[in-house]
């Protein structure tokens, strides 16, 4: 476990990566940029397993995403993703830029 920013994980941090920018892209999916520069997917679906992130069903819920600190969050911080599994359980993204 470490703390953050008074955030604690129960995971090991990874390099202090954190996010620093989101889109929401479809239901349960993110677009992510991370402070390495790397964009990536982020697809939620795999949390609904857990009961404190069953209000993610809800579309309009969960296009509420924001981040604070670095982390996603929903619900003024009641709920939150660590940087570190959105890393490890995205998708590289590149992006097409058009000539």
């Amino acid at each position: 476990m470490y703390i953050v920013d008074d955030i604690a994980y129960a995971s090991e941090a990874k390099d202090g990566i954190k996010i620093v920018e989101l889109k929401v892209i479809d239901n349960l999916c993110l677009l992510l940029t991370f402070s390495s520069g790397e964009l990536k997917i982020y697809d939620a679906t795999e949390l609904l397993k857990y009961p404190a992130y069953q209000k993610l069903k809800d579309f309009s819920f969960f296009k509420q995403a924001y981040i604070e600190n670095g982390v996603v969050m929903w619900e003024n911080g009641e709920i939150d993703v660590a940087p570190e599994e959105m890393y490890e359980n995205s998708f590289d993204y590149e992006r097409i830029i058009a000539n």
